[in-house]
């Protein structure tokens, strides 16, 4: 008689990795208890609720597994070794590559994950809220940083650059899921960071004349 094998254990890590690359490419809401089982490899709803609690909390698990992956584009804001204009500069260009990789689903899953849910999923919609003003609180430190060493001056220009620069940042994941491609993405990167070189030059023909 064929003896039967052990069943095959759960991989956790698996699942997770699974589970990512379906709430980044369909959102939170569309995405059903059915489909993350499925893609989880045919879990059981007991396995399922025993390993991750809820679709909830899965997805909070998935959104700090994206953050200490993919996410990592985000950290040169926060590196002080960096010139402030270095920092934003390898953001934008690492993110607009990351965004537009084939190997994975194209955009931020922090901006396209739960950007419209019902009002029950509020907290999660809430949750990558609050992503994505940590973004625009590092963009914002890099140019108080740049203003506080006399790179810029501080001015009603300055003053909204966070907001243009992190505008760019999050309107990458519509071109990115539009098609656009990574070499004209960081052309647009070249072309915007010339408005921080345009107020650099400004800021130090005031100082030389002042």
């Amino acid at each position: 008689m064929a003896r039967t094998g052990r069943p095959r254990e759960f991989d956790r890590d698996k699942a997770l990795d699974a589970a990512l690359v379906l709430f980044w490419e369909q959102g939170y809401e569309p995405t059903s208890l059915n489909q993350l089982k499925a893609c989880m490899g045919n879990i059981s709803p007991a396995s399922f609720y025993a390993a991750f609690g809820s679709k909830e909390a899965l997805f909070r698990e998935v959104v700090q597994r994206y953050l200490q992956t993919h996410g990592q584009v985000m950290a040169p804001l926060w590196d002080e070794t960096l010139s402030p204009r270095d920092a934003i500069e390898r953001t934008l260009r690492a993110s607009a590559r990351m965004q537009t990789t084939r190997t994975h689903p194209q955009g931020c899953m922090m901006v396209l994950g739960a950007c419209n849910c019902s009002p029950e999923n509020q907290p999660v919609q809430s949750l990558l809220e609050d992503e994505r003003a940590r973004n625009r609180s590092g963009i914002a430190a890099c140019v108080r940083r740049a203003v506080i060493s006399g790179e810029l001056e501080d001015s009603a220009a300055t003053e909204v650059l966070p907001t243009l620069f992190a505008t760019f940042l999050h309107g990458l994941s519509c071109e990115a899921r539009d098609g656009n491609k990574a070499k004209k993405l960081d052309t647009a990167v070249t072309m915007l960071m010339q408005i921080w070189d345009n107020l650099a030059e400004a800021s130090g023909t005031a100082s030389r004349h002042s």
